[in-house]
Formats: structure tokens, sequence, C-alpha cells
């Protein structure tokens, strides 16, 4: 293969997500509160719908639960029930809940029964919660996000004014180490430059499905008919498995832009980033029916630009000018992100470095559960779904 048609294959595979990124940029927009995308509006509003259970799953959850608690509540405009699950925690989780709970009475402190085997723990504490949720419309949350003041307002109005049964958001992304500003600002570029939004948005087929569980809202209805978590209580995937789940029952499912709805901080150091992103990553894209092409789509489109760029003083000047093609049509969209989704310049300008990083992880996951052995993440052992756990001997 000569360098010419190298090149040409670099532009092809960059071009296919810079082109998606681009149109889905009309489809992937904020909410306000009466925003209803393009699904038809209901006719008939239950004046009590938008009552809210804000469901917050919390396990060691000391650091984070000061903030998150105040950013919930001082939304104004909704009815609303915040519920915090202590899964089992050992520092001051319960105690820090019952102090608000002491001095607002939407707040309301339940415990975790023993995991049961085969969960997840994340999945179950959201079953949990749901069981305990007093109101018609559902707000799960990760204890690491924080919402703006007319969050709840927003979310209220856009699920009345569509007919969708379950959205989720990716709220701003808070970046602190090295390896978060160049992991996880990917979030938004593999969302928007794989995924055909389009077709989520205008058919309600499993495959279109995507969503993030940092933020997602469902009707209480819709999420009994499925089943909600329990039917999916082996994955660590809720982000994408849930709105799979709600598309095989018949039901719209839909992904906003929670950018100016909501921040997170995922992870706090190097090693969490790493080990966060690679604990459901056989899942996703380390799946084994997926990591070979989606590895091939990465490199070839995102990083072997940038590897023929650094040879360009040695490059046929078609080979040269086609390199040079790539390479703006890779770096377009994280660009345009940086603008977007207020993502760092310096990340974005490391882009293939990342991807690069995130394909070595998407491998290390798939080497970890080729040999068995179990994702650990705040102090359990997780097995992918569909692959059981070793029965200990006694």
């Amino acid at each position: 293969m000569n360098l010419e048609t190298l090149a040409l294959i670099a532009v092809l595979l960059a071009a296919i997500p810079c082109g998606l990124f681009l149109l889905n940029l009309l489809f992937y927009r904020k909410i306000s509160s009466s925003a209803s995308f393009s699904y038809p509006s209901r006719d008939v509003e239950d004046e009590n719908e938008i009552r809210l259970s804000v469901l917050i799953p919390a396990r060691n959850e000391e650091a984070n639960l000061h903030a998150l608690l105040e950013s919930v509540l001082v939304n104004r405009g909704e009815d609303f029930e915040v519920v915090v699950l202590d899964d089992h925690s050992t520092d001051r989780t319960g105690e820090i809940v019952r102090e608000f709970s002491a001095k607002d009475a939407r707040v309301r402190l339940e415990f975790a029964p023993n995991l049961p085997a085969g969960w997840c723990g994340k999945q179950h504490a959201c079953h949990i919660l749901a069981q305990q949720a007093m109101n018609p419309v559902l707000v799960f949350m990760d204890a690491d996000v924080r919402l703006a003041s007319d969050a709840l307002a927003r979310l209220a109005g856009y699920l009345q004014t569509s007919d969708i049964a379950l959205a989720s958001g990716v709220p701003r992304q808070e970046l602190g180490t090295f390896s978060e500003r160049l992991l996880i600002p990917l979030i938004h570029f593999v969302l928007l430059g794989y995924l055909p939004m389009f077709m989520m948005r205008w058919t309600k087929r499993a495959e279109f499905s995507a969503g993030c569980g940092q933020l997602c809202i469902a009707r209480a209805a819709a999420y009994r008919t499925t089943g909600g978590h329990a039917q999916i209580r082996a994955t660590l995937h809720d982000g994408v498995k849930l709105p799979r789940l709600f598309r095989r029952a018949g039901f719209r499912t839909d992904v906003f832009d929670a950018t100016d709805l909501a921040s997170c901080r995922m992870y706090q150091t190097n090693g969490d980033t790493w080990r966060g992103l690679g604990k459901n990553a056989t899942e996703g894209l380390a799946a084994p029916g997926v990591i070979l092409p989606m590895s091939a789509l990465l490199l070839g489109g995102q990083v072997l630009p940038f590897g023929l760029a650094c040879c360009m003083s040695w490059l046929p000047d078609r080979a040269l000018a086609l390199t040079l093609i790539a390479v703006a049509l890779a770096y377009l969209p994280r660009l345009l992100a940086v603008w977007k989704f207020c993502q760092p310049v310096g990340a974005a300008l490391l882009h293939p470095l990342g991807v690069a990083a995130l394909v070595i992880i998407q491998w290390l996951a798939l080497i970890r559960l080729s040999a068995g052995k179990p994702a650990v993440w705040k102090g359990r052992s997780h097995y992918p779904s569909g692959v059981a756990e070793p029965v200990k001997a006694t």
C-alpha cells in the first residue's frame, strides 16, 4: 500500500465522524421548559405529571453530597422530592443526608438492602430508589452531578411537551487531572461522531439507542412497564442499556445537551479515570464484536492522519494534500466541541493521543474480560453483563 492510498484511507475514515458530528449538531440540542424537538406534543397533560422524584444512589459520597443536595434544593417551580439511597456507605453519607432532611422535608434518606447475587450495585440502588419514589416522573442522578437552578423545571417542561418516555443528558464535564482532560471530552466525540442521531430521533429501533447514566429522566409508568433497572441488573452500562430496554418495549427515548443544565466531575485522579472508563468498556466499544471495527475507525481516522503528518517531508504532493485534509477533518469536531460543550482547547489539540489512549483502554478491558477478571469499583467486583461470577468454593 503506497502513501497516497494510506492518506486517502485516512481522509475517508476521518470524514465519516466529522460529517456525522456536524449533522448531529442539528439534533443534539439544549432543552428549555417548552422544548419538544421534533416529537409530537401530547394532547392531554396530567396536571400532576410534573411532580418529580429526584433519585440519588450514594455509596461513600460524603465528598459530593453537600454540593449535590444544595444544587437540587435551590430548584424552584416544580413539586419534587429528593430520595438518597445510602448503599452501605462507610463514611458520613447517611449523616449528611439526615442533616439536610432535618432542614428540608423534601429530602428523604433510605437504606439499600444487601446486594443480591447477579446485580451491579448501581442498578440495584436505582431499582430500590424507583420503588421508593412517590411521584410520576423519575430523575436519576449520579452523586457527582450538580444541577443548574432551573434544571428540574426545564426537564419537567421537556418531558411534558413530548412523547418521550426516557431521556438523558450529558452534563458539562469538569476536568482536573491530565487523564480527565485527555479522555473525558471524547464522550461527546464518540456520541456525536458515530451515532446517527436523526435515526435515534425518528425511530424506536433499539440499535439506535444512546444515553448517559449521569442524568436521566423517565416516566414512572413507562419505567415500571419495562421492568426498569431490574431488567439490566448485571450491566455496568445503564446509560446505554436502559434506553435500549425502553425502545424494545415500544417507548421513545432521547439524548439532549445538558451542558447548561448540569455539571459533573466524574473522576478525581488519573488512575480513577482509566479504571472508570475501563470498568464498563466491554459492554460498549470493547464488546468482542465491536472492538475491531471501532479500533480501525478510530485509529485510521483520528490517529493515522497525524502519524502521516509527522512524516510530511517524505510525502508526495498528493499524499501530503490528503494528509492535511485528514488532519483538518479529525480536528474540526473537537474544536467545535470546545465551543459547544465548554471543553479545554489543550485537550482538543491532543486529540490523537486521547483517541490512542481510549483504544488502549478498550483493549485492556477486553483482555481483562478474556482472563475472567472483574472490574473493581468502589470496593465491589463487577463482572460484565452476561458473564457469570465464579462460584466461590466453600
